[in-house]
């Protein structure tokens, strides 16, 4: 018996089912394979299945249902569990295949948005053998479609202009199989001190950053890369570990590749029993990560840096997400048309690039949102067109938080407040260290009436995100007015100083009306007045657009009118 398969070479080649089972074997029995025994009962079930030929039997609710015992009123939809389970398995086979699967014959994968496996003809070639010019598969996977300083911010914005007037040149350029994503190679932290546990907790640190790092889907983390895959890396993390009978420490780097200049640093310490060191290397892990792999993190802020003449189409396409994080600094309205565009080419000629597609959704989001005022119909229709563009990221990568924090922003401002809030606590639920998310959904989550809860969040996302602060600075000003607390919400909106965005004067009248500063609101007021003045009009809708709650909404535009500002009922 053989399982069918696509060959470029030979169409309708096949690869021994005995030969594909005796490769799950491998696989399941090999130590290096990182994987739970739920992982690895998941793995066994779709191979299994598939080989059987009922692979298309293999859906979420049967996996749920025969693999994790979940009963029948399981909801796919609402339990999420399979589809993060799916790209753990995946990280792991990953993992399994640069490492001591390096060389088997035949490899197993699953492939993104789907849970039946594919398998294919790999390592070395038999003497006078053929090389397949491309990789046969048993089922074909599913059809994609889809700074703080200003310096650094200023480079990538004039890389998406330039990027802009370059992709609108109809000159042929060849077309790359896909966009350029930075690689981290993460080496084995170093055992220095030869003690007893000491090798064994090196290796658990370093295996716990590597699952903190690679939640962040703007970044490709790999271990013990084969030879092509090392010369795709741009980065190295690398560290050493000392450990005493009490204490240890941990130094940690990352380096360029391949001059191996260090471009960040740092050292960790911690005490030696059990307790404390379960919890060491989970805050190392979550330190690491967002230092290095967050949105103007220090690999955000290195790509930012680098100048590449004639930028072929992957690497040109990775520099339109650049340029929405530098945009979405200071929210600058000019540069928007020209981030817009540039992601849409992104997509256009990647349409199976999710990340592209989520930072497109959230620029039409920009539009609809900023664009004062408030147009009836143009702004809905953005937020349309927006959602579309989330869920096709989300359809191409589930596990993409910036596609769900695109699709929870979409939904809110579509008054969909419910699913909004259960989309954004998946999102945190995956990655918990993308402080860009954790700052937008606690956002929401305070106008939406949870104001302990949501500022909480924002207050940890502005501690920790390495990007101008401005925008949670705002954000906190908002959540100290509503709770009552008038100069530490007039301290904050000071902090946040960015005068080139309206709402910013909105938020500042209101705060400074209610903590008696008139002089102050009398000057915010007339420089919206000066500057806004349809926006000044359509205030209520404004407002409303943002808050939910009734009586939010009624408080904040009575301060408004406390400073004087007359606005439309």
């Amino acid at each position: 018996m053989e399982a069918e398969a696509q060959n470029g070479a030979s169409e309708g080649s096949s690869i021994p089912v005995d030969a594909c089972r005796d490769q799950l074997a491998q696989i399941l029995d090999s130590a290096d394979f990182d994987a739970t025994d739920r992982e690895r009962r998941f793995l066994s079930y779709v191979v299994n299945e598939t080989l059987s030929g009922r692979g298309e039997r293999i859906k979420a609710y049967s996996i749920a249902v025969e693999v994790f015992g979940r009963d029948a009123s399981f909801d796919p939809q609402a339990d999420p569990i399979v589809r993060v389970e799916a790209g753990h398995l995946r990280r792991a086979l990953e993992r399994y295949y640069l490492t001591a699967g390096l060389a088997d014959p035949i490899r197993i994968s699953i492939p993104k948005g789907a849970y039946v496996p594919t398998f294919s003809v790999h390592g070395t070639r038999s003497a006078g053998a053929q090389e397949p010019s491309a990789t046969p598969t048993l089922v074909p996977a599913p059809a994609s479609v889809g700074f703080k300083l200003p310096v650094i911010i200023a480079t990538a914005i004039l890389i998406a202009v330039v990027l802009m007037v370059w992709w609108r040149v109809d000159s042929p350029r060849s077309v790359a199989s896909g966009p350029e994503i930075p690689r981290l190679a993460v080496e084995w932290f170093e055992d220095l001190s030869g003690k007893q546990g000491s090798a064994a907790l090196a290796r658990g640190l370093t295996q716990e950053v590597v699952s903190g790092l690679s939640k962040f889907k703007d970044i490709v983390v790999v271990q013990s890369p084969s030879p092509e895959v090392g010369r795709r890396v741009r980065y190295v993390l690398g560290g050493s570990l000392y450990m005493s009978a009490e204490t240890f420490r941990l130094q940690i780097s990352l380096r360029s590749n391949p001059d191996g200049t260090v471009l960040w640093a740092a050292s960790y310490d911690g005490p030696t029993t059990v307790r404390d060191l379960l919890k060491s290397q989970a805050d190392i892990a979550n330190n690491v990560a967002t230092t290095l792999a967050q949105a103007y993190g220090v690999i955000f802020q290195a790509d930012a840096k680098l100048v590449v003449p004639n930028p072929p189409d992957d690497w040109a396409a990775y520099a339109c997400t650049l340029s929405y994080y530098s945009y979405r600094a200071n929210f600058n309205a000019a540069v928007r048309p020209s981030v817009r565009s540039c992601l849409e080419k992104a997509v256009e000629r990647f349409p199976g690039y999710a990340t592209a597609w989520a930072l497109l959704s959230l620029t039409l989001i920009d539009e609809a949102r900023f664009g004062h005022p408030i147009d009836p119909i143009r702004s809905p229709a953005l937020i349309e067109q927006a959602l579309a563009a989330a869920r096709r990221a989300v359809e191409l990568e589930p596990l993409n938080v910036r596609g769900l924090q695109a699709q929870m922003f979409a939904l809110y401002l579509r008054k969909e407040v419910d699913a909004a809030m259960k989309v954004g606590r998946r999102a945190l639920s995956i990655n918990p260290n993308d402080t860009e998310l954790m700052g937008e959904y606690g956002y929401r989550l305070a106008m939406s009436g949870y104001w302990n809860d949501g500022c909480a969040l924002v207050a940890k996302a502005w501690e920790r995100n390495a990007g101008p602060p401005a925008y949670y600075e705002a954000a906190l000003a908002v959540c100290s007015y509503f709770r009552g607390d008038y100069e530490q919400a007039a301290m904050w909106i000071r902090k946040a100083d960015t005068p080139a965005n309206a709402l910013y004067h909105v938020i500042a009248v209101a705060i400074f009306a209610e903590a008696g500063d008139g002089a102050l609101a009398n000057r915010e007021r007339d420089w919206l007045i000066e500057h806004e003045p349809a926006l000044v009009r359509n205030l209520r809708n404004e407002v409303a657009l943002r808050f939910t709650r009734s009586e939010d909404i009624a408080f904040f535009l009575s301060s408004l009118k406390k400073a004087g500002l007359q606005f439309s009922e």
